[in-house]
């Protein structure tokens, strides 16, 4: 059973960091994307734009692992902070509580007279004066965040990603190969817009258009700066 409990695994580290994919995915296509077209724009030689957008590429995957590893950590420290300090307050006096449950309700900007009704209606009961304690705890996920995952997922998905607007420079001539690679680049920012909108659930025709809408500009942000930097060297 031991490739079970592995595919068991992945699937749910995947589940759990689709986020982190669908926004590495994202990332790597329209940098990449901008990147590929704008050497294109500008040289007829293949092993320069693959040169450019793997070097690019490669340097960018791993700006993004370690943003996300970073991200990652961080999340999972405040949460076990929170956590840590609920556990405190829930282990004091009733008297104590009731102070803590006044800070906590002028926190989350509770008027003083609804502030007032609560503090009364749960200071007779002490497992209600801590339920109320609980209920005001900050929202937090309640997966766990494994830095390292999230990191190692990020990596892969960015650097697949933007292989894409790359391929069709490895096996076609830079003219054929910019209208390859505009076609599939954006098929799969369609992809990425749809992806989105599932998981954020976002109106799918608003996601998708401003996803396709982002690499586009990137890729005519690249093209515009690749021939403003050629015609002024070659100029």
């Amino acid at each position: 059973m031991p490739l079970a409990s592995a595919l068991s695994r992945l699937k749910r580290s995947l589940v759990e960091s689709s986020g982190t994919i669908v926004f590495g995915m994202e990332d790597g296509t329209v940098s990449i994307f901008g990147l590929v077209f704008g050497v294109a724009a500008t040289t007829s030689s293949n092993a320069t734009v693959l040169i450019a957008g793997a070097s690019g590429a490669a340097a960018a995957a791993v700006s993004m692992m370690a943003g996300a590893y970073l991200d990652a950590e961080t999340s999972r420290d405040e949460t076990a902070a929170n956590d840590a300090r609920l556990e405190a307050d829930l282990a004091r006096d009733p008297a104590a509580i009731a102070t803590t449950l006044s800070s906590r309700l002028a926190e989350v900007q509770m008027t003083p007279a609804l502030s007032a009704a609560l503090l009364g209606a749960v200071q007779a009961s002490p497992d209600a004066s801590r339920g109320l304690l609980i209920a005001l705890q900050s929202p937090t996920s309640q997966i766990p965040i494994n830095p390292r995952e999230q990191a190692l997922w990020m990596l892969v998905a960015d650097f697949l990603s933007a292989a894409i607007p790359i391929l069709p420079f490895m096996l076609l001539p830079v003219p054929s190969a910019r209208i390859v690679s505009a076609a599939v680049t954006i098929m799969l920012l369609i992809a990425l817009g749809l992806g989105r909108a599932r998981i954020g659930r976002r109106a799918i025709m608003r996601t998708v258009t401003e996803t396709v809408s982002i690499g586009l500009a990137a890729a005519l942000a690249g093209v515009a700066i690749g021939m403003l930097i050629d015609r002024g060297y070659s100029g």
